[in-house]
C-alpha cells in the first residue's frame, strides 16, 4: 500500500519524512534509523537523512510501506 506525504514547501527531508510519519520520534534518531535499515528513494539506496525529496518521489521502508511524496500544490 502507498501512503501520500503531503509537503507545501518544495521539498522535504528524509530525516523529516521519517519524523512526520512517526516511524521515528525525533529528527536525532534519523542518522541511527537510516544505518540500520534499508531504505531506498526512487529505487535507489540512500542512508542520507539531509536526502531532499521532491513531489513524485517515492520512499521504501521496509516494514513501514512506500511513501509518495506529493505537493499540497498539486491538483
Amino acid at each position: 500500500m502507498e501512503k501520500e506525504v503531503l509537503i507545501t514547501t518544495p521539498f522535504i527531508t528524509l530525516g523529516q519524512l521519517l519524523k512526520e510519519e512517526s516511524i521515528i520520534g525525533t529528527g536525532g534518531q534519523a542518522k541511527w534509523y537510516l544505518r540500520e535499515h534499508a531504505i531506498e528513494v526512487n529505487d535507489e539506496p540512500e542512508n542520507r537523512r539531509g536526502k531532499k525529496l521532491y513531489p513524485k518521489d517515492t520512499v521504501d521502508i521496509p516494514g513501514e510501506g512506500r511513501f509518495l511524496v506529493r505537493s499540497r500544490r498539486e491538483d
